[in-house]
């Protein structure tokens, strides 16, 4: 009896300390807050926590004033939540001084790149606004566009893929329509304009991130008008699916699942100013199911994800009905730094995956590069028929490695900007996943009602 006190008791604590989360995190009622959703090689992220830029993992969230930077091996992907991306290659800086809500609801972006090269693929729906600022100059959009801006030293270069791009600052403004080409002169205020646009060495890996997002976000895996939102959709669909479960309606499910599975075995919490704790996951599908809706456990099932409400976001996880010896997550102290669970937060692998990968049972797509294998669900019922690894191949994008830097002649892209120092980081606490010993037959939870007027969107 004691130990089934003890077991709601911390079921009930988790619930009130994830409103809690909610509420802190909306003391500012307009703030947003969008998806680290891609990790490569080395990435650095400074939180405005006062200790510099520390390294970074994949779904940690992105607030306003965050700044982000790849040494020579890095790549990253910020994924917003209408679906439009901002990408950065080797060298690269950007920081995100604005993210916020106008009066009506709509969308406002701003970011400083400070170096290197961004991609933005701008999808955005109408009266959102997406700003790239560079040197004294701004880009500013206001419909779907596609784009690759490059800085270094005093030039600057802007190729439009598609769409049109207007430019304002001390040059005036001007636009830049598709597959042409802007040239800037940072100290001068001059800029020339060519109908065409070279090739640079990452614009392959670009399109590949976009074609991954295009195929995956709204394929016929997908639970049809469930969410306003387009973040980590694709990832939902590649890694998992969704299904009807009697008594519980529509959830969703991750490949490569055994019966000692839990969604909280693996990550780990990470303070931010102004929110507490958040927890990431380590999981590559991870943003949307500990962000939204909860995780309940379905018998005859296991561990599914219900959406529910999407009005609420929430910086850890919601469970309901928990099995036995659940690991209930609960945040940290302040003082404790960031803090590992289970085997934490994956390693950030390099650029392009492996030929071959073994998918063991138990692994929900962890280990697997999004996109890197095809008919993926395929394999998952291969996995879960045997229970046993299945070894597959991979069909690489293909592999490129960093170029040297470059010098701009005409109306080629401006040189590399260097390599960017690592910052020193304290190396974060590790700690297993807590255990206890539930009463024996588990409780359910009933669902707790969304705040509704305390969300980041």
């Amino acid at each position: 009896m004691a130990f089934g006190r003890m077991g709601k008791t911390l079921a009930i604590w988790a619930v009130l300390t994830g409103v809690l989360l909610v509420v802190s995190a909306s003391a500012e009622s307009k703030a947003r807050i969008v998806r680290l959703s891609e990790v490569q090689g080395s990435v650095q992220m400074d939180r405005s926590t006062g200790d510099g830029f520390e390294k970074t993992f994949l779904n940690m969230p992105v607030i306003e004033s965050s700044r982000l930077k790849t040494g020579d091996d890095g790549r990253a992907e910020v994924e917003f939540e209408d679906g439009s991306a901002l990408r950065i290659v080797p060298r690269s800086e950007v920081e995100f001084t604005r993210l916020a809500l106008g009066d009506d609801g709509q969308k406002l972006s701003t970011m400083q790149l400070a170096a290197g090269t961004a991609y933005v693929n701008f999808r955005g729906k109408k009266g959102d606004e997406f700003t790239l600022n560079f040197g004294r100059e701004s880009i500013t959009l206001t419909e779907s566009a596609h784009f690759r801006l490059h800085l270094a030293n005093d030039e600057a270069s802007l190729a439009v893929f598609k769409g049109r791009v207007n430019v304002s600052g001390q040059s005036g403004p001007f636009e830049v329509s598709e597959k042409h080409t802007a040239t800037f002169d940072i100290n001068s205020d001059r800029y020339d304009v060519a109908k065409n646009y070279d090739e640079d060495p990452y614009d392959d890996w670009d399109k590949q991130q976009s074609e991954y997002h295009d195929r995956y976000a709204a394929n016929g895996n997908s639970y049809n008008g469930s969410s306003p939102y387009a973040y980590g959709q694709s990832d939902l669909n590649y890694y998992g699916s969704y299904m009807n479960v009697p008594g519980y309606g529509m959830v969703w499910q991750p490949y490569f699942l055994d019966a000692s599975w839990s969604p909280f075995q693996d990550g780990g919490w990470v303070w931010y100013p102004g929110y507490g704790y958040m927890w990431v996951s380590a999981y590559p599908w991870g943003w949307m199911p500990y962000r939204y809706g909860s995780w309940m456990f379905a018998p005859g099932y296991g561990w599914v994800w219900q959406p529910g409400y999407w009005n609420t976001w929430y910086g850890m996880p919601r469970v309901v009905n928990p099995p036995r010896r659940t690991a209930v997550p609960v945040p940290p102290v302040r003082s404790q730094g960031t803090v590992m669970v289970g085997k934490g937060l994956v390693v950030n692998p390099p650029a392009g995956p492996p030929h071959r990968l073994t998918i063991t049972p138990g692994s929900a797509g962890l280990g697997v590069p999004r996109g890197s294998v095809r008919n993926l669900d395929r394999f998952a019922r291969e996995v879960n028929k045997h229970d046993r690894p299945v070894e597959v191949r991979t069909e690489p994008p293909g592999r490129i490695a960093p170029p040297p830097a470059r010098s701009s002649t005409g109306n080629n892209e401006a040189s590399g900007s260097g390599a960017l120092p690592a910052s020193p980081a304290s190396p974060p606490r590790q700690v297993s996943p807590p255990r206890m010993t539930p009463p024996s037959a588990p409780p359910r939870m009933p669902s707790a009602p969304p705040v509704r007027s305390s969300k980041p969107h």
